[in-house]
């Protein structure tokens, strides 16, 4: 009180606000992570994505959706199920994402970059940007500039002893300047040049705030940075189709949230994998433990099928309960012979999904309304695992603890990682009627499709294009700018009050 009020995190969002533009939060599914949504969000599905990474009885693999092979396949499944190209088959372009969404116009994206031969469209984006003598330059000073204020952040971090902090040195460095420059330059770059060619729809994504929230929290000093040049890419990217070929609507999209927290390991001196080799019986054979942010997933190659509870506590007596009573383990997700998919939380507390039986006492009730729903949603997706877990969560800090190396976490639920945003145009209709939650991906899908029906329009003549780009040569240096379109955490727009 009486002191001066600070200035917004990113200016140019926070004019938008209650101006041209409304801000509507959406609710993810279980897994609340990039493979998940961007598939939902691009393809219209997302039907059994249990998490980012699981294990598939029937090839004895493990599906990866930042695998190329993986996001080529999940992608190969959605097309099959929807009978749907993508929301960007229509003179669409997809810039740094996953999944191209049917677009024919692709950059940086994952589920064609398995492809061999010069004719890969995907890596073709960084070939055209580095043949610019002037882009490779600018890039690269940046790029190395990144790097050491990286390994300077990183040091400071270690004198103030912050908590929680992460190890930051080997190569991730590099990793964070190439998400942080190299993938932003020539995102933004495609980005710009579909916006001069009066592209469709444009949907891009960087991975830039997402790389350094994981390691530095979603909102600390260095996250705080990238937010900062994301406003500046906005602002540009607002600019510039001001006087595009054809007029546009921008949509800023978060596909999911960043939830805070020390790492399960570091807060309780063991792995997940460690804590569930320990509960299970020497003479069988080891399961599979994989983790998606604070999604655990337990899978036994030599149970066929989905293991039921009756056949875990057959073979492993101890394992469930040593699970669920762990106080950093939120619930365990099974399913049983006899009453379906079910709930385990400590103090042997139980929530049958299919009647509802022990629903006062559930652990699902601390992670909001929704939850059970998505549970169960789930539980039902023939590649879930044999036991699924979900870390503690703390509602009065809205912590979690990933079962990975990350600090700021997202793929299960619990606090802000399930509760990301649209900030659309207000001459756009709302995305859902008033006192109505938007909930899931699908859904969002859904609502993306009409807008692009809404926003379409006619041409202005081609001739106004050189202005254009006078006009984005001058605003801003290409190595300042960030993702357009998609980032990771809600609570970034709360920073623009």
């Amino acid at each position: 009180p009486g002191g001066r009020a600070r200035p917004p995190l990113m200016p140019t969002v926070a004019g938008w606000l209650g101006t041209t533009h409304r801000l509507t939060p959406w609710r993810t599914d279980w897994s609340s992570q990039t493979g998940a949504s961007q598939l939902g969000i691009l393809h219209g599905s997302n039907e059994d994505v249990p998490a980012f990474r699981w294990y598939e009885k029937e090839t004895g693999e493990i599906l990866v959706s930042g695998r190329p092979t993986g996001a080529a396949e999940l992608q190969r499944r959605a097309v099959a199920r929807t009978g749907d190209a993508g929301l960007l088959a229509a003179d669409g372009a997809s810039r740094g994402n996953l999944f191209s969404g049917g677009a024919g116009q692709v950059a940086l994206v994952l589920s064609v970059a398995a492809r061999r031969g010069r004719h890969n469209r995907s890596r073709s984006g960084y070939f055209a940007y580095f043949s610019d003598p002037a882009n490779a330059t600018r890039t690269a000073v940046s790029y190395v500039a990144e790097v050491f204020r990286e390994i300077g952040q990183a040091t400071r971090a270690r004198i103030r002893r912050e908590s929680p902090r992460l190890g930051r040195g080997g190569l991730y460095p590099f990793v964070r300047a190439f998400a942080t420059v190299v993938e932003r330059d020539v995102v933004v770059a495609a980005v710009l040049g579909d916006i001069l060619s009066g592209r469709t729809a444009v949907y891009a994504d960087l991975v830039g705030y997402d790389e350094v929230a994981h390691h530095s929290g979603p909102r600390g000093r260095d996250t705080h940075q990238v937010l900062r040049g994301l406003d500046r890419a906005v602002a540009l990217i607002a600019k510039v189709t001001e006087h595009a070929p054809r007029p546009y609507r921008l949509v800023l999209l978060s596909d999911h949230g960043q939830s805070p927290g020390e790492t399960f390991a570091a807060r309780y001196g063991t792995t997940l994998e460690e804590l569930v080799r320990g509960g299970c019986a020497a003479a069988a054979r080891e399961p599979v433990v994989l983790a998606s942010g604070n999604l655990g997933l337990v899978s036994f190659p030599d149970l066929p099928g989905r293991a039921s509870r009756e056949r875990i506590e057959e073979r492993h007596p101890a394992l469930l309960r040593t699970l669920a009573d762990h106080p950093g383990i939120g619930f365990l997700l099974v399913t049983s012979e006899e009453h379906g998919p079910v709930v385990l939380g400590p103090g042997g507390s139980e929530h049958r999904l299919e009647t509802g039986e022990g629903a006062a006492t559930s652990p699902l009730r601390a992670l909001g309304p929704g939850a059970a729903e998505a549970v169960r949603r789930t539980a039902g997706f023939p590649h879930t695992a044999d036991i699924m877990i979900n870390s503690a969560y703390d509602p009065a800090t809205g912590a979690v603890h990933a079962f990975e190396e990350q600090i700021g976490s997202h793929g299960g639920l619990g606090g802000e990682q399930g509760r990301p945003f649209l900030l659309w145009p207000v001459e756009l209709s709302p995305p859902v009627a008033a006192g109505e939650e938007l909930v899931g991906a699908e859904r969002v899908h859904r609502v993306l499709r009409r807008w692009l029906g809404e926003a379409s329009g006619p041409q202005v003549p081609v001739e106004q294009i050189p202005v254009v780009r006078k006009v984005a040569d001058e605003s801003l240096p290409m190595g300042d700018l960030p993702a357009p379109f998609a980032v990771g955490d809600p609570g970034m727009l709360d920073k623009t009050q």
